[in-house]
C-alpha cells in the first residue's frame, strides 16, 4: 500500500521592511542587488508520483461512490423503478429515490439473489416506506449476481426490478 507524504512550504514574511527614497545620486553610490528568498519544495519523484497516484485512485473511487440512481415511481405517476433493470460492479452504491405515486420501498427477494446474501441486510422491511418526494434508501451489494427487487406496497400493480 502507497503512503502519501506531503513537503513542507516555508513562506517567509517581510513584514517591517521600509523603503528610502534618495533625492540625490552621486555616480560613486553602488547598486546592489537584494537577495530575494526563494520557495523551494523537497521532494523526490517517488513521492511525486505516490502522491499523483493516491489522487487518481481517490477520483475514481469518489466517481464511483454513487453508480446509479434509481427513481421510486415514474414522472408520469406509473407504479414503476425507472429503471427497472440496470447493471453495476459489484461494491458500488444505488441509490433508490423517492419520485410519484408514494409510499415506495425497496425489498430484495429472498428467492431471487445471489446464494449467502442475506435479503433482511440489503432490504427496508415491508413495514417501511418512504413517504415523501426525495427521500432515498440506499444500498451497495457486494456479492456480483442477479438480485431481484420489488416495492411492497406495489408489487401486485409491477412494482420489480433486476
Amino acid at each position: 500500500m502507497a503512503t502519501v507524504t506531503s513537503a513542507a512550504v516555508v513562506i517567509l514574511s517581510f513584514t517591517g521592511l521600509k523603503a528610502a527614497r534618495s533625492t540625490t545620486a552621486k555616480a560613486s553610490d553602488k547598486v546592489t542587488a537584494s537577495t530575494v528568498p526563494k520557495l523551494a519544495i523537497k521532494a523526490s519523484m517517488k513521492d511525486v508520483g505516490v502522491a499523483v497516484a493516491a489522487t487518481a485512485a481517490s477520483a475514481i473511487l469518489a466517481s464511483n461512490a454513487m453508480a446509479i440512481e434509481v427513481l421510486l415511481g415514474d414522472s408520469d405517476g406509473s407504479l414503476v423503478f425507472v429503471p427497472s433493470n440496470f447493471s453495476v460492479a459489484a461494491g458500488e452504491k444505488i441509490v433508490f429515490k423517492n419520485n410519484r405515486a408514494f409510499p415506495h420501498n425497496v425489498v430484495f427477494d429472498e428467492n431471487e439473489i445471489p446464494v449467502g446474501v442475506d435479503a433482511s441486510k440489503i432490504s427496508m422491511s415491508e413495514e417501511d416506506v418512504l413517504n415523501a418526494e426525495g427521500e432515498t434508501y440506499d444500498v451497495t451489494l457486494s456479492e456480483k449476481g442477479t438480485y431481484s427487487f420489488y416495492c411492497s406496497p406495489h408489487q401486485r400493480a409491477g412494482m420489480v426490478g433486476k
